[in-house]
């Protein structure tokens, strides 16, 4: 919702409460320090509030901003909640472009939910190389690409569903002897891949060895964590 959305429904509210006898110009111009013909032209459309006014409103008649916001849009941009069934969570599926930019997954940015039991998302390590992201919410689901199918076949196959889990951007191997395979941002696209880094940069390695190479390039103060959306965690196919 714009400033002056928010506006309107406070003039709504305020109007409401005058029409039921809840409260009066005069009185609202006493809590405010604003003069009634500050008040009567706000109320009438004739002039609209500054941010601190608008805040000095708000707690003159004990509302806040998210009072005056539409139910329906606060649900959209709330935090996707984890759920409440004891042995499931609900892990948002989102676009890449999502996944790799969006700290917190909002209602309106998940497509839908996947359920994942609680007891093997619990069992999974993180490996954060950039502490900022603790705060990121941690699983997501993507589905792959086309190109990343080919990629990384038979790792991944077209319609596969990815869990990435975002609080492990390490390049530490989570099993030994095995690779870890990543969500990346690649440029202004998101791949998934083996990733190393050597010499400044971050290579990336499609699954068959006459498959594709990738190198990018690293800032001299950028550590290869920032290009590595998460790790893939579960790959499952939609059905």
């Amino acid at each position: 919702m714009s400033f002056v959305g928010l506006q309107d429904q406070l003039r709504r509210e305020l109007l409401r409460r005058i029409a039921a006898g809840e409260l009066t110009g005069m009185e609202l111009a006493r809590r405010t320090g604003f003069t009634q013909a500050h008040i009567s032209n706000f109320l009438n459309r004739k002039r609209g509030l500054k941010l601190s006014a608008l805040d000095r409103m708000l707690k003159a008649v004990g509302l806040t901003v998210y009072d005056l916001l539409n139910p329906h849009e606060l649900v959209r941009f709330a935090a996707v909640p984890p759920g409440v069934d004891q042995d499931y969570a609900d892990v948002p599926v989102v676009s890449a472009a999502t996944a790799a930019s969006s700290a917190v997954i909002l209602n309106g940015e998940a497509d839908e939910l996947v359920k994942f039991p609680r007891s093997f998302l619990s069992r999974l390590r993180t490996d954060l190389s950039l502490p900022a992201r603790k705060s990121w919410t941690r699983f997501l689901v993507i589905r792959v690409e086309l190109r990343d199918a080919a990629a990384m076949w038979p790792r991944l196959g077209p319609g596969s569903l990815i869990l990435v889990d975002r609080h492990y951007n390490s390049l530490k191997p989570y099993r030994k002897n095995d690779r870890n395979l990543y969500a990346v941002r690649r440029r202004e696209s998101v791949v998934v891949r083996y990733a190393e880094a050597a010499d400044g940069h971050l290579i990336l390695r499609s699954h068959s060895p006459e498959g594709s190479v990738d190198v990018l390039a690293l800032d001299s103060s950028q550590p290869a964590g920032d290009l590595l959306i998460g790790r893939v965690a579960h790959v499952g196919v939609e059905t």
